[in-house]
């Protein structure tokens, strides 16, 4: 594929068409771990690929699912960092032939991570990835993703994390703001966290 640039929102040749849902700053970049494309590969008895959940970005020897909210990536001249977890929507059942599949990717806890570009440049395949800092709170992007689909009783523990997507500090809010504590549907909330 040879070098990528990476700047704005997005990599080189990889637009959205609806931001207000898909893509912006703080879902940029849409990371998902070489790892686990072999578990899905052995769950569902197929091969399954880079790129097959729509990633932009896929990784091997990093463990998407201990990501920490905020960590920053250092991938060449490239800085990245992790806002938050992908909520899947109906689209990747279509995408995968299947439209009970978000159900069951969400189930399976390995959301893979968004992040924003901090730092502009380009990358290509077999750059290394740093984890060059990582903040000390220690909230991981899956541990998001559980709060969204049932533990809400910790959702101020959301609105802690400065560097989650704004999106989420609205939905804990919206969620805090409910004395049944709200009900959560695979699409996450529109404005920046469903994929």
């Amino acid at each position: 594929m040879g070098v990528v640039a990476v700047s704005g929102v997005n990599l080189e040749g990889d637009g959205q068409a609806d931001r207000r849902a898909h893509g912006g700053p703080d879902k940029a970049v849409y990371a998902y771990a070489a790892e686990d494309e072999r578990w899905w590969s052995e769950e569902l008895g197929v091969e399954v690929g880079p790129a097959s959940f729509g990633e932009n970005l896929t990784t091997a020897g990093l463990d998407l699912n201990d990501a920490v909210v905020g960590e920053r990536w250092q991938v060449s001249g490239v800085l990245l960092q992790v806002t938050q977890p992908r909520i899947p929507c109906y689209k990747l059942g279509i995408r995968m032939g299947d439209d009970e599949f978000p159900v069951r990717f969400a189930a399976a806890r390995r959301p893979g991570v968004y992040l924003r570009i901090l730092q502009e440049g380009t990358l290509q395949a077999g750059d290394e990835i740093d984890v060059v800092e990582r903040p000390a709170h220690g909230f991981r992007a899956v541990d998001v993703a559980n709060i969204y689909y049932g533990n809400h009783r910790r959702a101020a523990d959301l609105l802690d994390v400065a560097e989650l997507a704004p999106s989420w500090h609205t939905w804990a809010s919206g969620v805090l703001g409910r004395p049944d504590h709200g009900r959560s549907a695979i699409c996450a909330p529109r404005g920046g966290t469903g994929a």
